[in-house]
């Protein structure tokens, strides 16, 4: 008989088991990779990754096709650096697929794919000072993923956010007259706000 064995194997499923909360919850480190499925593209929700969830505190300083950005600048109404280690917070439920320091123009950049992997659109979130999500995390909408940078002091801090159509795509320059498979960042979260 090998009952020691069984004991044994018992009592380390046991212990796996009273480790794990029974309400969802989890410590404060990165996400564990066991978590419910991420929703469909078309049923996500999205919020501003600044002021969450509305902006607020927050402006536009250089929108999307403004001087070709491909993207949305924000800064804090306070001008300068006075949103320097101010939150940023994921816009929708996804999974972190970038979480890279670029260094040169981008700095700290994070990009979370939003939906089914293989057709969801994709945020990035550049010139972060901290980085708090790490590639593979499954993220929430409104959770805290770093705070606003300077991109390693070469800009005033503010957050360069960006919506892609799908992940996977080359990082880019940030600007360009071409701007395939870019969408309007804000004109895309108003579209996918939450149902009041």
């Amino acid at each position: 008989m090998h009952f020691p064995q069984l004991s044994l194997g018992l009592l380390i499923g046991f212990l796996i088991c009273a480790c794990v909360p029974s309400d969802g919850s989890h410590h404060s480190g990165p996400d564990v990779l066991v978590e419910k499925p991420i929703e469909s593209a078309a049923s996500l929700v999205f919020d501003f990754p600044v002021g969450a969830p509305d902006a607020k505190g927050y402006y536009n300083a250089q929108p999307f096709g403004k001087n070709n950005h491909l993207g949305d600048d924000w800064n804090g109404v306070g001008g300068g650096n006075s949103d320097l280690g101010d939150t940023v917070y994921a816009a929708a439920e996804g999974m972190c697929t970038v979480a890279v320091n670029f260094f040169g123009g981008w700095g700290k950049v994070a990009r979370i794919q939003h939906g089914n992997a293989a057709d969801g659109p994709e945020s990035l979130y550049a010139h972060l000072d901290q980085m708090w999500i790490t590639v593979g995390q499954h993220v929430h909408r409104g959770q805290a993923i770093g705070t606003i940078g300077t991109g390693e002091g070469i800009y005033l801090a503010h957050l360069h956010f960006e919506m892609r159509e799908r992940g996977g795509m080359p990082l880019g320059g940030g600007y360009s007259v071409d701007r395939t498979e870019y969408v309007d960042p804000t004109s895309f979260i108003r579209a996918h706000r939450p149902k009041k």
